[in-house]
């Protein structure tokens, strides 16, 4: 038997979908209700901010999920029970590594979006201040998260972050290349400079961290 949660969930489920398919604009609600096999007006009863903020939802729901993706690839020293990786080869080979499961995903779903998020600030960006400031918090959340992953690998502040920025921007626009070319290529190249920015950012021989 099917719960009021989880008539709001299968909303939040077909727009999470919808939203990274085809878009944020062009996913009206009727569209996104009936993907749900929800009522019409149950949509507008658990987000009475219509689409708006339904599209927060998403991205804020999105943005968690992927943020504790990245734990799971990026572990620090305190989530893996002291198990990070503990040498400047294996922080980037895992930053490499990442790039290269990326591009599998991105095959798998016949060159689609792999995330919402991305698509959804493309669109918004300029024109919706709450989702502007949502997708920007969810990015920022995840360079706090890797950055603490470099941080844990030797790399100092105010480098970790900046390492951190970089590689989440070269994954997205990786992405961006990917899907218009129909190809895993430009991730794949993405997968060896984000390694190589790694390697540049760890401390050298006999410089403290």
């Amino acid at each position: 038997m099917r719960t009021t949660g989880d008539t709001r969930q299968r909303i939040v489920t077909a727009a999470t979908e919808l939203f990274r398919r085809q878009g944020y604009a062009a996913s009206g609600m009727k569209q996104i209700v009936a993907a749900a096999d929800a009522p019409y007006g149950s949509a507008y009863h658990f987000f009475p901010g219509g689409k708006a903020q339904l599209g927060e939802e998403v991205v804020r729901t999105s943005g968690a999920a992927y943020l504790g993706l990245i734990a799971e690839l990026f572990p620090t020293a305190a989530d893996a029970g002291g198990a990070a990786a503990d040498t400047h080869t294996d922080m980037a080979a895992v930053t490499g590594d990442a790039f290269l499961a990326a591009a599998e995903t991105l095959r798998e779903l016949d060159f689609a979006d792999p995330c919402p998020i991305a698509t959804v600030a493309l669109e918004v960006a300029s024109t919706h201040e709450p989702l502007r400031v949502a997708t920007a918090e969810v990015f920022a959340s995840w360079t706090d998260g890797l950055a603490a992953f470099y941080r844990a690998g030797g790399i100092a502040e105010p480098a970790a972050h900046e390492t951190a920025s970089s590689v989440i921007a070269l994954l997205e626009g990786a992405f961006m290349l990917g899907r218009a070319a129909r190809s895993t290529d430009p991730v794949t190249a993405a997968a060896r400079a984000a390694a190589a920015i790694v390697r540049a950012a760890l401390p050298q021989e006999g410089e403290c961290a």
